[in-house]
């Protein structure tokens, strides 16, 4: 059964499992989830304001450029000469011009409000992930206590290159550390020195 002879006092062993399901319920990620998210929503309000205003800057030079058509036509019928028709016309060219900057800035947000949309459904679907990832660990963590209920077996999974645990006689108050070499032994003579070990 191993070089492990010493007894092991259950009350620490089953206050260490409860220390270890405790840290295996760690919620750090979930914050760091859900921090996210929330600079995402002020980021989307920011962007929001942004492209409000500039629509509504937009409205207003597009009211303006209408303005400007309507004097531009109102002098065409009034004023025969070109030189008076000049400055509307120019006025009108620098009210296209900065409608054309207003649109570029609207396209630029736009693309930003797009970004954000693409990292909030990420961000979901990462949450989404995390808690379905942290209902299998529970999932495990109950079938294991179960095993170990049943079997008396509480194995080790911290070590890879051996197979070993503890052997936990309730009754007795009594706990046997047990290893296996996987190099030494076959997975078969492995299965059958598990089974005698819990048929004991």
């Amino acid at each position: 059964m191993g070089g492990f002879s010493g007894k092991i006092d259950v009350d620490k062993l089953l206050s260490f499992s409860d220390d270890l399901v405790s840290v295996l319920k760690e919620k750090r990620d979930m914050n760091i989830l859900n921090q996210s998210l929330h600079q995402f929503k002020a980021l989307r309000l920011s962007c929001d304001a942004g492209y409000n205003d500039s629509r509504s800057l937009l409205e207003d030079y597009q009211k303006k450029i209408d303005e400007c058509k309507q004097k531009a036509e109102k002098a065409k019928l009034e004023v025969s000469a070109d030189d008076e028709l000049d400055p509307l016309q120019k006025e009108l060219e620098q009210e296209r011009e900065k409608e054309f900057l207003l649109m570029e800035e609207l396209r630029v947000i736009n693309s930003e409000i797009n970004d954000l949309e693409r990292r909030r459904i990420l961000v979901e679907e990462q949450k989404q992930s995390l808690k379905k990832h942290e209902q299998e660990e529970l999932r495990e963590q109950r079938k294991l206590s179960m095993y170990a209920s049943v079997t008396t077996i509480i194995p080790n999974l911290d070590e890879y290159s051996k197979i070993s645990g503890h052997i936990v006689d309730r009754n007795k108050r009594k706990v046997e550390k047990f290893e296996f070499d996987p190099t030494n032994m076959t997975t078969f003579d492995t299965c059958q020195s598990i089974w005698k070990m819990i048929n004991l």
